[in-house]
């Protein structure tokens, strides 16, 4: 159910227009918007690297081993889902790629910022795109499962953003999420990227079982990486002048390939069950509960 966030009704129709309170929406770059407020705003994430990401994205090994890892979970843990939310969904690389993934998924996104709709829209024209706060989301019992992908790092009140999450879904519907893991690696690339905190497995699992889901699966990944990762992010914990927080993404096409073949080798691990406690990032497929 689409829900009006002024009085609470439901939404009928095909407009967004509450046929209870009259409330409208704000349409900014022809996406409906939930938040205009924050809609240019650079708390959370710079907007200026859109762009850039946009470029970079799928060519870069990280992202492309992290699409592969999500995909496989959403056909492994939730392969019945048939409509699916992405929140903050950014340029929509990830959205791409499970929409080729899963073509008869019913897929919808959204995003704070509204200068990433429109490169999501490019690149998945079928998808439902909206501009809206994470922590106030404008639907109800609406999703199978819905996924966010190294978003809720960025957001001081992670909670909030469970407790939405957890209301759009049905009834025992999924929750795929991606965040970075480990406090000792905070850097300056932390800072530039605009985090709040690096998590600790411990600590999500304790926000998620109290914003009413069940861990399915929790593992890290970034795993056989950890070391090299580390000694990087180590020599990043001094403020630097001039830092550029792509910089990192931008690398010898040589070196990328072999980076993300060991990540595919770690894909691998995880499909076969291999517990893997440490690691750059952590992967979370939850459910949630009646």
């Amino acid at each position: 159910m689409r829900l009006c966030l002024r009085c609470g009704a439901g939404f009928t129709g095909d407009t967004w227009r509450c046929s209870q309170c009259g409330f409208e929406p704000q349409v900014l770059g022809g996406f409906p918007a939930f938040a205009p407020e924050l809609a240019h705003a650079e708390e959370g994430y710079d907007p200026a690297h859109f762009s850039a990401l946009a470029e970079l994205e799928s060519r870069n090994f990280w992202f492309r081993a992290r699409n592969r890892l999500i995909i496989w979970a959403l056909g492994r843990f939730f392969p019945g889902a048939r409509r699916f939310l992405e929140v903050g969904c950014g340029t929509g690389y990830v959205l791409s790629g499970i929409a080729a993934a899963f073509p008869a998924l019913e897929i919808a996104g959204s995003e704070v910022a509204a200068e990433g709709l429109n490169f999501a829209a490019r690149r998945v024209p079928a998808a439902r795109l909206v501009q809206m706060d994470a922590r106030r989301i404008p639907f109800r019992g609406e999703f199978d499962v819905a996924g966010a992908f190294d978003v809720i790092e960025h957001i001081e009140d992670d909670r909030a953003v469970l407790r939405a999450l957890r209301e759009a879904l049905v009834p025992g519907g999924g929750l795929l999420l991606t965040v970075p893991q480990h406090p000792f690696l905070w850097s300056e690339y932390d800072v530039h990227a605009r985090h709040v905190r690096r998590y600790e497995a411990a600590e999500l699992r304790a926000k998620l079982v109290e914003a009413g889901f069940e861990i399915v699966k929790m593992t890290s990944f970034v795993t056989l990486l950890l070391p090299l990762m580390t000694a990087s992010r180590l020599s990043q914990q001094k403020t630097q002048a001039g830092y550029d927080p792509l910089a990192e993404l931008r690398i010898a096409p040589a070196l990328n390939w072999v980076l993300e073949k060991i990540l595919d080798i770690e894909r691998l691990l995880i499909r076969t069950g291999i517990p893997l406690p440490a690691g750059g990032s952590l992967l979370v497929a939850a459910r949630k509960l009646q």
